[in-house]
């Protein structure tokens, strides 16, 4: 694992993906789908995993997953993902979404999750993965708390 090129946070993070609210989108209340949400937020967190490592990545686990607010027809979503740990195999990163009224300007956070990747090889088998450096304040305190997470699911897994 020594031969694998660490990076900061900054270098794969996304941090104003946006993309809108359309009919089809909507469930039967006029809200967007929760479905849709976990999609958008599945694939932009898979390009970030993919950023670091430079292979397919596969998601292991979701979890910590919060529909915090309704967004509705026309919304602007903001999505912003970004590496919170490495470990050998697999590595967690975190996602947030904001909805934005086109109208007023308004935004308002409706999403949260934290999604576990695995990086594979060309025969589908895990492989290490590059570390990650957290360098601001807040992402050495997302590095640190992302290990309590891993335990928590490590024990939830026995």
């Amino acid at each position: 694992m020594n031969d694998l090129q660490a990076k900061t946070v900054s270098e794969t993070a996304i941090h104003d993906q946006v993309d809108v609210v359309f009919p089809n989108d909507l469930n039967a209340y006029g809200t967007l789908f929760g479905g849709r949400v976990l999609e958008k937020a599945d694939r932009l967190c898979a390009i970030v995993a993919k950023r670091h490592t430079g292979k397919v990545c596969v998601t292991l686990a979701i979890d910590s997953v919060r529909f915090l607010a309704p967004a509705k027809h026309g919304d602007i979503l903001i999505l912003q993902a970004s590496i919170n740990r490495v470990w050998r195999t697999s590595m967690e990163i975190g996602i947030r979404v904001t909805a934005e009224d086109y109208l007023t300007n308004k935004k308002t956070r409706i999403f949260s999750a934290y999604f576990t990747f695995v990086a594979l090889d060309d025969k589908l088998k895990p492989v290490p993965i590059p570390p990650v450096v957290p360098v601001t304040e807040e992402e050495k305190r997302r590095f640190e708390q992302a290990e309590v997470r891993r335990q928590h699911r490590m024990n939830l897994a026995k």
